[in-house]
This record gives structure tokens, sequence and C-alpha cells, in this order.
């Protein structure tokens, strides 16, 4: 039965997320409809709306979902109605070469991201006669989606929505550059440059790894002051101050890795990373910056002399089905810290507001809360 739900839709560049009512089908084989409880405020999303983004539009915001399945499709195996989920935005589907080998963040069904079309080339958001897809596939901006039933991980009772959400993207992406895309390791120094909802996650993966030196590099004091609450040993308002800190506190050995985390990644803050790790280190790139920008050029003799790496780091490296109940149990016994990442939470009329506040540095991490 086909069903109507509000949700926050973003038809083109530069005017903000609308809010509208949408007919939302029900789900097909291999597909669950859920109701979402909570929706994190990814800047994956504010992309869209600036245009840095090359979605198919208009498109439902939202990837960072958690909620309650509603109702299942034909074959479906993994969770059934009612069951409390987190959306994995990008699927983890078990069987292609990618999920098989070990790499679930490059599942093959994560395939149309940009677009929400499922993969028997349909939509499951209509307004009127126009078909809309889901961010990611997910679209959590909306009160009701269909999704797959491989973005589904279970979620325990004892665990809050607006917590499940965060898993779903934010915690995963920046705790795993750390501690798998980069590989941070007992002793060593990492310098993170952004410390928001990604950035924050990256500074307590590089802490409970060991590394001796957190240094996190943002220009609003409050994320910096933040940054100490998750882990960080020293923080700067900029790349230099930084740099001449790592200098001196290696004896001139520089770092041994650099993570990009922050809002929109420039060629600026990767030459920085460049030149602030030492022989054989390692930048870890997880951000991305504006379309038609050139962000990472490096001069190929930087790289050779010092032996240095550069890599990209998609859902930092995790597996979902693994890695998200292994981050919620390091929660539970208070290891990682994710009710501190929540700064403020917002009714979904007040999103664009909500987006107003991440850009403004006021945020770690804001979430939507929707309405019974």
């Amino acid at each position: 039965m086909t069903i109507t739900t509000r949700a926050a839709i973003a038809r083109q560049p530069h005017t903000g997320w609308e809010l509208v009512e949408l007919q939302l089908d029900e789900p097909k084989a291999h597909e669950v409809r859920v109701k979402f409880a909570a929706s994190g405020l990814c800047h994956s999303d504010d992309h869209i709306t600036q245009g840095d983004a090359p979605v198919r539009l208009p498109i439902v915001g939202g990837h960072e979902g958690a909620g309650i399945v509603e109702s299942v499709g034909p074959d479906v195996r993994r969770v059934q109605p009612g069951d409390r989920i987190v959306c994995s935005y990008i699927p983890a589907c078990g069987a292609c070469r990618p999920c098989s080998t070990g790499h679930q963040n490059m599942c093959v069904k994560g395939l149309n991201a940009g677009t929400g079309m499922f993969l028997d080339g349909t939509f499951r958001f209509h307004l009127g006669d126009e078909d809309l897809g889901g961010f990611c596939t997910v679209g959590s901006f909306s009160q009701y989606a269909v999704v797959s039933e491989w973005a589904c991980i279970p979620l325990a009772d004892d665990i809050p929505f607006e917590i499940g959400a965060l898993v779903g993207c934010g915690v995963p992406t920046g705790w795993g550059s750390a501690v798998h895309a980069a590989g941070v390791r007992a002793g060593d120094t990492v310098v993170i440059y952004g410390a928001g909802g990604v950035g924050s996650n990256a500074v307590q993966g590089a802490r409970y790894a060991g590394a001796k030196n957190v240094v996190v590099v943002d220009p609003v004091e409050f994320k910096r002051d933040m940054a100490k609450v998750f882990g960080a040993t020293h923080t700067f308002a900029d790349a230099k101050a930084a740099h001449d800190f790592v200098v001196e506190t290696t004896w001139g050995q520089l770092a041994d890795h650099a993570i990009c985390t922050p809002g929109v990644l420039t060629e600026e803050i990767v030459s920085s990373a460049m030149q602030v790790v030492g022989k054989g280190g390692k930048v870890t790139i997880t951000a991305v910056g504006k379309l038609g920008e050139n962000a990472v050029t490096v001069h190929a003799g930087q790289m050779i002399s010092y032996q240095r790496q550069v890599r990209g780091a998609l859902f930092g490296d995790c597996n979902p089905l693994y890695d998200v109940p292994k981050l919620l149990g390091l929660y539970r016994s208070g290891d990682l810290k994710l009710d501190e990442l929540i700064t403020r939470r917002y009714r979904l009329d007040e999103i664009n507001q909500g987006y107003q506040d991440m850009t403004d540095g006021k945020n770690i991490r804001g979430v939507v809360i929707h309405e019974d």
C-alpha cells in the first residue's frame, strides 16, 4: 500500500531544503519500509544544496538514519517488521566481490547513491508524476522511506535512535579513517584537519589506537574545545601553528599521519597535510571539496623523497555489519563518546536552521528528531 510521508527535498542548488508531502511505495523484493525516528545532519547532504555533489535532482536528503521496520517486501531475510535498525549509508550484501573480500564499504549494491534509484531501475518516492530518490538510497530526511535490506543493521533496544543514526555514517567514517584507513598505532603523532561530526571521531579513533600526540587543526574555538573532550592532546586554530608544534615535539621527524576531515577539502589543507607528515608518513583524505576543483595536487617529488602516501578513505574502511555493532559496544563500555557529539536537536521543519548552525560552527552534529 502506498503511504504519504513528509520529507525534506533539495530541488536545486543554493535553495536549501524544502518540506513536501510525498507518496511512498510499498517495498519490493529485498526492500524494507522504515519509519525513521532520527536522522543526522551530515555535511555530505549540505554538499547537495551547495551544488558540490553530482546527484540527481530533486532528491530526498538524509543518509544517517535509525528507526523501526514498518514492513518488508518479498524475500527479505535480514530484518522483520518491528525491528529497530540503523541504516548503513552504503549497503553490505555480503556476497559481491568487495563484501566477500572484507571491503563492505565498497559493496556494489551502493552504486546508485547519487540517484536513489533502486536496482530494478525504479524509484519509491513520488511527488505527483515526478520520481524522487533518497540520497544514498536512504532518504532519512523523510519520516518514512524504502531502503535495501542490505542497508539494515540491527539496533539493540538499549541504544537511543539518535545515537544509532550517527553510527550509520559519521562515527565509523571518522573512527575508521584513523583506525583502519590510516592505521594509527601506539605512540604515533597524528594531525587531524577539521573537528566536526567526522573529525571528532577520527580524534577518538586515533586516541583509542594509542597515538601519543593527537593534534587537531580547526579555526572554530568551540570545535577545538570539544576535540579535547574527544581525546585531542593539542589543538590549533591554523595549520602553521600545528606544523611548528609537530616539528618541535617530534624533534623534526614530523607526524606519522595526517587525516583530512574538514567540511570542505581545499588544496591548502592537503598541502599542509603533506608537509606535516615525515618519512614514511601517510595522508588520509576523507572529506570532499568543491565540485570542479582539484584539492589534491601533489608534486611527485614531495611524495617520493620522503616515501609519503596519500590515500582516500570511504566509510573509514569499515565493514558496517561488523564495525557498527563494535562501535556501539565501545559506546556501552564508555570508551566511545557519542552523546557528546550531539550539540542540538531539531524538528524536520527546522532543518535549514540546523544546517545554518553547522555552517556557523555551532554544532559538532545536529540531529533531526522525527515526530510521530
